[in-house]
């Protein structure tokens, strides 16, 4: 790496289309391939749209339109100074379904773009017509586990406890983002971190974490979700996740997962009225995405087909 990183390096050839859209009154990078119903899928932290590099045009070949995007903050989409609430990034999802000319999509979400999916399907259930979630508990799921399990959830959330620091985006960028690669070594199941593709996932998620802003605002999330918790905005926010989903949605976990506990994902199924699913991978942690790319991509195929 070395050098001045720009957002040319997320855009990466292959059997896709980058585009920009406007939405939500940002620029979102978008990478597509495939035509049919539309499969939008959000990546978490710390990665880029690249985290569906091997699922999207599998899920394109089986007759979709599937759709990666940058989060707010993140590669080569817009990085304002503000906007990293939960209601903002809800909309800048539904936002995009809109300027892609779709009516509604299913929305696949992983880690933090799960939680962004969670919220996105509550407030605004029209346009999302089934929901999977990888790795990432229903917001309200995840602040009870807080407040109820420091050994377990708080203990594993010291990461983004240590985001709250003023600047700390300084230190996650320092020796071209080294920690970015030590957290994803600590959230990886075993399997995959002996293998030279993560090395190389490492590598670009390394990389695209030091384009200038990317890692003030992916940073700007958590501490959203953080000051939330003791904030009228986040009890407003409270307020509307509670409605319960009647999207149909489907919950992935590893069950190596270490960012987020099992054991907080799974009581997630309670704030769904709509069909439900919950599965837990084997061997498999945090990104399960990239350590169990077939399971995955099967399971998101079963789901979008299940009517």
């Amino acid at each position: 790496m070395g050098g001045r990183v720009d957002e040319s390096c997320v855009l990466v050839d292959g059997p896709w289309t980058h585009r920009f859209v406007g939405a939500n009154g940002s620029r979102f990078h978008v990478v597509e391939a495939g035509t049919g119903p539309l499969v939008l899928f959000l990546h978490g932290f710390p990665e880029f749209w690249w985290a569906w590099h091997d699922i999207l045009p599998r899920v394109a070949d089986a007759g979709f339109r599937a759709v990666a995007m940058d989060l707010r903050g993140y590669g080569a989409s817009d990085k304002p100074p503000r906007g990293y609430d939960g209601y903002t990034m809800a909309a800048d999802v539904t936002g995009t379904i809109r300027a892609l000319g779709e009516r509604n999509a299913t929305l696949v979400g992983a880690g933090a773009g799960g939680m962004i999916a969670w919220a996105a399907a509550a407030f605004h259930p029209k346009l999302v017509n089934r929901l999977v979630v990888l790795g990432a508990a229903h917001p309200l799921r995840l602040r009870a586990a807080l407040f109820a399990d420091p050994r377990g959830q708080l203990a594993a959330s010291t990461s983004a406890l240590r985001f709250q620091v003023p600047r700390y985006e300084h230190v996650l960028t320092r020796d071209d983002a080294a920690m970015v690669g030590e957290l994803m070594t600590r959230w990886t199941g075993p399997q995959w971190r002996e293998t030279p593709e993560f090395d190389d996932y490492v590598r670009r998620c390394r990389e695209a974490m030091q384009i200038p802003q990317a890692a003030f605002c992916a940073l700007e999330a958590y501490r959203w979700v953080f000051r939330s918790a003791i904030r009228l905005q986040g009890y407003r926010f409270v307020k509307l996740m509670q409605k319960p989903l009647v999207t149909p949605t489907l919950q992935l976990h590893g069950e190596l997962d270490t960012a987020t506990l099992p054991r907080t994902a799974q009581g997630s199924g309670r704030y769904v009225i709509a069909p439900y699913e919950w599965r837990l991978i084997p061997d498999a942690g945090h990104f399960l995405h990239q350590e169990a790319t077939e399971v995955v991509t099967g399971e998101v195929l079963r789901w979008v087909k299940t009517s």
